[in-house]
């Protein structure tokens, strides 16, 4: 089966061929740095990293930029109600988001891009729409004119003509001739950040800056853009709209979108007070790698109910996996391999790439490596385990975990420690020498050792299983 993904541009579910078979290019949508970025973003920010770790593990080249939004009308409210400069106040939180990435194991794209570092291009771009007579001044702001961009709102599968003010439309203070025309460029207002440009002094509008540094680095078309579902109208129709009018091209092929998260089956809201960072979690005591396990088990185009038993639940089935992972390193088997379970070992790895190929579905290929687990445990308990079949569930477990990123332990309230697995694995392989030599006192010297990295060890008819306190 191919990799197929679901494209909001046309509402298919499509082969996916990038446009360069040597290097696929994707943009994805990054956060507005004027607060900590809340459990909803991060859900979107996770399935960005699956996508991105997917495209590696098929064997795709890729050149992926990411977006930090350090300028707009919000960030400059709060400033200002700080007393801080832009700079000052977005760096906070640009930092945050960085930590939190660490956290949840996201890796970083090649080129994540603050808005602020390409004003040049955004006044570039505005120039070339500025040509091709597809924008209008008013008050020292300028304007992108959607009636002259044809098939305006096209991702959205919008009626133009059925677009009234204040219906999900940017309305601003400037004067616009329609209420859906955007702004590319905003007239400076006193005490405000501005730049002198060759467009005049002003700053950017939200939408231009993405597409302006998508382009940049990636070209005038390429292969995948992401985001959350809230992004669909306006902010990617506004792009497409702008991109494709100042260049004549499409812009992206794939467009791929991630549905909202609830909390306990309510939309996040601060008057339900159900919005919380990720940090808010950790000091709750939930790790990253509990967290990203619960986004990764619905697949990213269906809603997420976000619970806190699911979470307790996702930190037990870690546990579960992470002990058979244990028995296949440290339980003496007899050498060989027993066909059969290696035709169920290949079976999982072919129904788990079968999963993700279906449009990154995670829930069915998570689903597959847990059944084929529980299956390979039973037949563990029967003696009918063999060497040759724990090195291939070995490899199945680490293509899983190349994608989801959740196998190795962390700390709540801390960065993630990658190291803890190595180290008790480490210990645990020193212990049971010391048990077979029946050294016991050396043995529960690294019990205790053990206890100082919270970790519990339980001595099983099954073999040895840990877990973090």
């Amino acid at each position: 089966m191919s990799l197929r993904f679901q494209n909001t541009l046309t509402g298919r579910r499509e082969d996916f061929v990038p446009l360069d078979a040597h290097l696929v290019r994707m943009y994805t949508c990054g956060p507005t740095v004027y607060n900590y970025a809340h459990i909803g973003n991060y859900r979107t920010f996770v399935f960005q990293d699956i996508l991105r770790r997917y495209l590696k593990y098929k064997g795709y080249p890729l050149l992926h930029v990411m977006n930090i939004t350090d300028v707009d009308d919000k960030i400059i409210r709060d400033s200002k109600a700080a007393g801080l400069s832009l700079r000052q106040f977005t760096d906070k939180y640009a930092q945050a988001f960085l930590e939190d990435l660490a956290s949840l194991r996201i890796e970083l794209p090649e080129h994540v891009a603050r808005a602020t570092g390409h004003i040049p291009e955004m006044v570039q771009l505005i120039q070339r729409l500025e040509a091709r007579g597809l924008t209008y001044r008013s008050d020292g702001s300028i304007y992108f004119r959607i009636a002259a961009f044809p098939g305006y709102g096209k991702i959205a599968r919008l009626d133009l003509e059925g677009i009234r003010a204040g219906a999900r439309v940017e309305v601003d203070e400037y004067e616009k001739e329609h209420p859906s025309d955007f702004a590319l460029w905003k007239a400076p207002k006193p005490g405000e950040p501005s730049w002198d440009t060759a467009i005049g002094p002003g700053r950017p509008g939200w939408h231009i800056e993405c597409s302006a540094m998508a382009m940049k680095y990636l070209g005038e078309s390429f292969d995948i853009h992401t985001g959350g579902t809230d992004l669909v109208f306006p902010h990617h129709a506004n792009e497409i709209a702008q991109s494709e009018g100042a260049t004549g091209k499409p812009f992206v092929k794939y467009w791929l979108h991630c549905e909202h998260l609830m909390v306990e089956g309510k939309k996040m809201s601060k008057s339900l007070g159900n919005v919380y960072s990720l940090r808010d979690l950790q000091e709750k005591g939930y790790r990253p790698d509990a967290i990203r396990y619960v986004y990764a088990s619905v697949p990213y185009r269906k809603q997420l109910n976000f619970t806190w038993d699911g979470l307790q639940q996702a930190a037990a089935s870690l546990d579960r996996l992470r002990n058979f992972r244990l028995r296949l390193q440290t339980d003496p088997l007899p050498e060989g391999e027993n066909e059969t379970l290696a035709a169920t070992i290949r079976a999982a790895v072919a129904g788990f790439e079968e999963g993700m190929d279906d449009d990154l579905n995670t829930a069915a290929a998570m689903g597959v490596v847990f059944e084929t687990v529980r299956d390979l445990n039973i037949h563990a308990d029967k003696g009918e385990l063999r060497a040759g079949n724990a090195k291939a569930a070995l490899d199945l477990l680490t293509r899983f975990d190349s994608i989801f990123q959740v196998l190795e332990p962390s700390v709540a309230g801390a960065a993630a420690d990658d190291g803890l697995a190595a180290k008790v694995d480490g210990l645990l392989a020193r212990r049971a020498e010391a048990r077979k030599r029946r050294d016991f006192a050396a043995a529960d010297g690294i019990r205790g050792e053990l206890q100082a990295l919270g970790v519990v060890v339980e001595d099983t008819k099954d073999g040895v299983r840990w877990k973090r306190a």
